[in-house]
Parts: C-alpha cells; structure tokens; sequence
C-alpha cells in the first residue's frame, strides 16, 4: 500500500481542521498557509473531501471550512478511501495477469490470499484509528498494540541476525 500526495496532504488538511476545535472554521488559504500548501491544490483537495462528507463549506467573507462530524466518529479508512479510493485495486488480478486476458491463478492464488489479508489488517488498523487519535496525539489501542509488535518483530530479526553472524556491527 502506498500514500499518495492526495491521500497525505488532505489528511494533513483534516487534521489541521480537527485541531481547530468542534465548529471552528478555517479558510482555504490559512490550511494552505498551515500546511505548505498551494491554494488551488487545497482547494481541490478540500472539494473532494466536501463530496465525501468529511468537511462542510460556508461561502462568503467569513465562510471556511469544518470538519463535518465528531473526530472521534471519522476513521483513517474513510478519509484514505475517499480520498484515494480501495486499498486493494478490485481489478488487481486482471491488471497483473501477464500476457493471457485472465490470470491463470484466479481459482487458487495464494499471492491473492495474502494481498486480501494484508488489506484487511490494513484496514482494521484504519478502521481503529480516528481522525481524533492524530489530531490530540493519543495513540489508539490498535497503534499502541502495532508499535508492540513491531518491537517485539524487530527483537526477532536482530536475534536471527546474530544467530546468523549477520550481527549489525554499525560499519
């Protein structure tokens, strides 16, 4: 899975917004402003978002833009979504299916089975995390449970490591 330009800077968006305060408004240009931004790209990036539901709009002098629910109630997965659409492209399979019209694995394809696993841990990752959880910097149990594991794999691999005499002996 990668983050596209899209996806990281209308998330950087969101979460200027939510660190506003429930109601705040800001304009187009202050989030440019805030984030490093362009304001035509803020701009597109905040109508894409408004389609979505995630952000409501007022027009005129002090108009701006809102976060249009509760924080705690807007997940990454909805954001990364909306903004870049499935994390698994449907079509993958018939996209990577070599030189033949179908892959020749459609009935049995373990490479399928883990991509669709890992999708789903991404997901549940996502769906656990909320827009409130970056906007205040209070992991989520999900984060706090995927930093552990990530320690706890990385104890594993120096462990391999040195068992192997492929020790990182910092030269």
């Amino acid at each position: 899975m990668r983050i596209t330009a899209v996806e990281e800077y209308g998330l950087r968006c969101l979460v200027a917004l939510a660190r506003r305060g429930p109601g705040e408004q800001l304009s187009i240009t202050e989030i440019a402003e805030m984030e490093g931004l362009s304001v035509p790209y803020t701009s597109k990036l905040l109508s894409i978002m408004r389609k979505c539901g995630l952000v409501t709009a007022e027009r005129g002098r002090t108009g701006g833009f809102t976060i249009a629910r509760p924080t705690d109630q807007i997940s990454l997965y909805e954001i990364l979504t909306a903004l870049g659409g499935p994390l698994i492209d449907p079509k993958h399979c018939q996209k990577h299916s070599g030189q033949l019209d179908q892959c020749i694995h459609l009935d049995n394809c373990s490479v399928h089975d883990v991509l669709g696993g890992l999708a789903g841990y991404v997901k549940e990752f996502l769906l656990d995390t909320s827009l409130n959880d970056l906007a205040s910097g209070l992991p989520s149990s999900f984060i706090q449970k995927a930093k552990h594991e990530i320690v706890l794999d990385d104890a594993f691999l120096r462990k391999q490591m040195e068992k192997d005499g492929r020790a990182n002996t910092g030269s």
